[in-house]
């Protein structure tokens, strides 16, 4: 039975969400990072550009949430210990780079740091929700007793990500090893935190 608060024939939000992604990911299968358009998504996904717009101001906002990771990212469920939570977090990072394609992290990088406008903005909405994540694990530790007091999240964030990082698209690493790497990194970043 149709929901009361929603139009009959009318998709609810999530659906367009759904939609967005999944015209984005297929284009960028075919086409590649430079020659998606959000034109090409509007009419993949069945619905009209203004819908797109609602939801993001740019193209590259589109394509990051599609295939990294949207505003709705949460932290981890509590571990019980900083390491666990590190982990648990580094997990998801991995996840998301590991399965978005290189050419598309490549794109989105060099639009972020070839355009300080469109640069801010990711800082503030998506690396700011990441953030948030690693905020919410380090006052949890305070909180436990593991830290004094809460280290600056972007050097934890930056800590943590960039050696995955580092693996996926620079080395091209084993992901077979991902896992490890995942566990090692981790552990060395709770120990550092917790001895200063």
């Amino acid at each position: 039975m149709p929901d009361a608060k929603q139009p009959v024939g009318r998709p609810r939000d999530s659906q367009i969400d759904h939609a967005i992604a999944a015209a984005t990911r297929a284009i960028l299968a075919e086409r590649g990072y430079a020659r998606l358009t959000v034109d090409a998504v509007a009419a993949r996904a069945g619905i009209g550009k203004a819908a797109i717009y609602r939801r993001f101001a740019t193209k590259q906002e589109m394509i990051f949430a599609a295939t990294v990771h949207d505003m709705e990212e949460q932290p981890p469920p509590d571990s019980g210990s900083l390491r666990g939570d590190l982990e648990a977090i580094g997990e998801v990072i991995a996840s998301q780079l590991s399965t978005a394609p290189p050419d598309v992290l490549h794109g989105l990088l060099a639009d972020i740091h070839g355009d300080a406008k469109l640069g801010a903005r990711f800082t503030g909405t998506f690396i700011e929700r990441e953030r948030f994540v690693i905020d919410t694990v380090l006052t949890r530790a305070v909180e436990r007793g593991e830290l004094a007091a809460a280290p600056d999240a972007a050097i934890v964030h930056a800590l943590l990500l960039g050696p995955i990082f580092y693996w996926l698209l620079i080395l091209i690493g084993d992901r077979t090893k991902l896992d490890e790497l995942v566990r090692t990194t981790a552990g060395a970043v709770a120990e550092t935190l917790r001895a200063s």
